[in-house]
């Protein structure tokens, strides 16, 4: 509670950065340091345990979501992303294999993973190396490109459509 007796933010919150600001934060994270990226729009277990293999990459992980903008523009479907960007950032925040959050409103996340600096670049097993952005930074300055298996084969997409057939 502050003094006027309002709630003041949950700390978790804190793990969140504007992308003007990300840079200036993602400076003072424990190396290795881990970058990912995604809509993340409804939260299930296959999200959460990459999450967790990413984090077991490096010291911290550092995720920047899509925009609202950017997912629209991924032809995932007229209504998505289900849950606002604000949303979407606040429970990634919440999850402690998380270390920091922030957005990219362009198609790719190369200009955050250029901010970034990762050690580490990872995307789930649908993604090949070869096909992920910023791969070649990355390996040009030393670091590690991965693809992380899936485990646990879910979908938002397909959810949302088991929820609208009731």
């Amino acid at each position: 509670m502050t003094a006027a007796g309002q709630l003041s933010s949950p700390t978790f919150e804190c793990k969140i950065a504007s992308p003007g600001e990300a840079q200036e934060q993602w400076v003072h994270l424990p190396r290795p340091l881990v970058f990912t990226n995604g809509v993340f729009d409804i939260l299930h277990r296959g999200h959460v345990t990459y999450l967790a293999r990413a984090r077991e990459q490096g010291a911290a992980l550092v995720v920047a979501l899509n925009s609202d903008a950017s997912v629209r523009r991924l032809d995932k479907g007229a209504d998505r992303p289900i849950n606002p960007l604000a949303d979407r950032l606040a429970v990634m925040a919440a999850l402690g294999m998380v270390d920091g959050v922030t957005w990219f409103d362009e198609d790719t996340p190369l200009q955050r993973i250029l901010e970034c600096r990762p050690d580490v670049l990872v995307k789930g097993g649908d993604w090949p190396v070869d096909r992920i952005v910023g791969a070649d930074y990355v390996l040009g300055c030393g670091g590690r490109v991965m693809s992380i298996p899936f485990e646990f084969e879910r979908s938002t997409t397909a959810l949302i459509h088991r929820v609208r057939q009731g």
